[in-house]
């Protein structure tokens, strides 16, 4: 199966609902409720600001932001120190509307195999179900064999569950195999039962779930 179907389509634009602000060099040099969503790909939108909300210095300290066809300006993200949906921070780009993420107690019985070695296997899994991306089971420390997993220096984020505290690559008698697994120590509060727990990219890992084997996903993230 491939992920992720589009929930819109490419050059869509609708109202942002939200207050959008942005901090560079400790001040809020952009702030508005005027903000729009905008589709230039498939898997998230970005904003489009009034330019009227914007301070003109933060303008001039970046040569990478756009004027849209309205007037609208499209800032470059990482130009600013930080985003804010009302008072909480937003990182890596804007949530979109369309995505839902629930974190769910289960008790299917979850393995994940690699080369034939057992990774992990749990009867206790949160499942986190991410709108557009393949189910993942999250999986207490205890439930994974840590001999067999190295610790990497990768850190990622995501606007929905947060930054990475730790990642590790996987080694089997086959090789070694950089980042297949992470976890959050502080996930964001709507996925606070991942905390401490540990998943797999499903992408690069058999899964097997209540003794069916699981086809692997093909994303744009693995």
């Amino acid at each position: 199966m491939t992920f992720p179907g589009p929930a819109v389509p490419v050059g869509h634009v609708e109202p942002c609902p939200r207050r959008v602000r942005a901090r560079l060099g400790g001040r809020i040099v952009v702030d508005t409720t005027g903000a729009r969503y905008l589709w230039e790909h498939p898997w998230y939108p970005r904003w489009l600001i009034p330019a009227d909300d914007v301070d003109p210095d933060a303008l001039a300290a970046d040569p990478g932001h756009r004027r849209h066809d309205d007037g609208s300006l499209a800032l470059t993200w990482t130009a600013f120190d930080a985003w804010f949906e009302e008072d909480e921070e937003v990182r890596v780009h804007p949530r979109s509307p369309y995505v839902r993420v629930d974190a769910l107690r289960s008790r299917r019985r979850v393995r994940v195999e690699l080369d034939g070695v057992v990774l992990a296997e749990s009867d206790a899994p949160v499942l986190l179900f991410e709108t557009g991306l393949p189910t993942r089971a999250y999986l207490d420390p205890t439930a994974v064999d840590a001999s067999l997993l190295e610790p990497s220096a990768t850190v990622t984020a995501c606007p929905y569950k947060g930054v990475t505290s730790r990642y590790w690559s996987v080694r089997t008698p086959a090789g070694r195999y950089d980042d297949l697994a992470w976890s959050y120590d502080h996930p964001a509060a709507a996925v606070a039962r991942i905390a401490g727990l540990v998943a797999f990219y499903d992408e690069r890992v058999d899964v097997v779930v209540d003794g069916v084997r699981q086809e692997r996903p093909r994303t744009h993230m693995a």
